[in-house]
């Protein structure tokens, strides 16, 4: 095996990834205290071609030094928009047609691997603080809850990694 250069991946430019097709999901983040956490998700977004990242509340948005940090550039590739809060994400949401889902451990949630998703069909993940998840009024206002089956003594993950755990299993049907 050899480790592929730079050139061989075919990575896009800026301009190439704002012009490609993206998948039709939209990423919510509702109050993440770490700007660090939203510039993963920023950088996790680019790469399985996410529509867009709806920021609310109290996150951090670019241009914080922080997001940059961690987002390595997709900060500026990957549509974002800011609202004061997940209320106003959603009903924006509805208005384009999307399915909301919270990313949550709650009764009644499905297990991640369980969703019925096409991959064409407009869908939404609302990810919330890292310590508290997804607020109880915005879980009310979601179609349902997504969770992604925990094994281990912790049951949580930091939402940096659980975005990367969700949007690759949206996204892997059209690998």
């Amino acid at each position: 095996m050899r480790k592929l250069s730079m050139d061989e991946l075919g990575r896009k430019s800026v301009a190439e990834f704002r012009e490609s097709e993206k998948m039709p999901i939209i990423v919510v983040l509702e109050n993440i205290r770490s700007a660090y956490n939203v510039g993963s998700v920023f950088r996790t977004s680019d790469a399985f071609l996410v529509e867009a990242i709806y920021i609310t509340g109290y996150s951090a948005k670019p241009p914080h030094k922080e997001v940059k940090k961690t987002a390595l550039g997709a900060e500026e590739s990957v549509s974002w928009q800011h609202f004061a809060n997940a209320e106003d994400a959603i009903a924006a949401l509805r208005l384009d047609g999307y399915s909301v889902w919270a990313v949550e451990q709650v009764a009644q949630s499905r297990k991640l691997h369980q969703l019925q998703w096409d991959g064409q069909t407009k869908i939404a993940v609302v990810f919330g603080n890292e310590v508290s998840g997804v607020e109880q009024a915005t879980i009310a206002l979601c179609d349902g809850c997504l969770e992604i089956p925990q094994l281990g003594m912790k049951h949580s993950l930091n939402i940096a990694t659980a975005a990367g755990v969700v949007l690759w299993e949206l996204v892997r049907i059209k690998v």
